[in-house]
């Protein structure tokens, strides 16, 4: 009897969940799909749609015109995964050097490390704070790497859907040349 009981409590347990994560996947309705084009498409209620175009779909004006169009939004906070989208020559050899950052931060910001080689590695530290962006003037996220052994790289990064953020890694020297785009989503 306490078998079947157990057995019927688990099964229960098992369905409620499996209610509970349709109900949760399920598109909300404050869900807002931005077409720009040839699949280039960011989803607020799919971040892999978001992420799928970023990475292979989005050419370099549409990525452009996604960070224009954003907002700073929320900074990210724990662990996120990276990919390089541009240059083109880096996305297939960046998996092997950088695969994201754990950030530190709260609503005002924090700090960061990031997270080199296919383990892991925490490395190459960064203050996070709300600043002006180089590519557009407007409110972003900087990710300033002054205090660590990199200090001419500064990164910028706006939360263009839930979950998803996109940025630049721009060289602090001259005319402040763009290193790399990339996006992130939690780990």
């Amino acid at each position: 009897m306490k078998a079947t009981r157990a057995r019927l409590s688990a099964a229960a347990a098992l369905c409620a969940s499996t209610v509970c994560l349709l109900f949760l996947a399920a598109p909300t309705a404050s869900a807002e799909v931005t077409d720009y084009g040839r699949g280039c498409v960011v989803d607020t209620g799919n971040p892999g749609a978001t992420l799928d175009s970023l990475r292979f779909r989005c050419s370099v004006t549409q990525q452009d015109q996604i960070y224009r169009d954003a907002e700073a939004g929320a900074v990210p906070n724990g662990v996120t995964n990276g990919w390089v989208t541009r240059p083109q020559q880096f996305t297939g050899v960046a998996p092997a050097l950088w695969i994201g950052k754990v950030f530190r931060t709260g609503p005002d910001g924090g700090t960061l490390t990031n997270r080199v080689t296919g383990a892991g590695i925490e490395a190459f530290p960064a203050d996070v704070y709300r600043a002006s962006s180089i590519l557009d003037g407007n409110t972003t996220w900087a990710l300033n790497y002054a205090p660590s052994p990199t200090p001419q790289v500064y990164d910028e990064i706006r939360e263009i859907a839930p979950g998803v953020w996109f940025g630049y890694s721009w060289w602090r020297e001259g005319d402040w040349p763009l290193l790399a785009a990339f996006v992130l989503a939690p780990a």
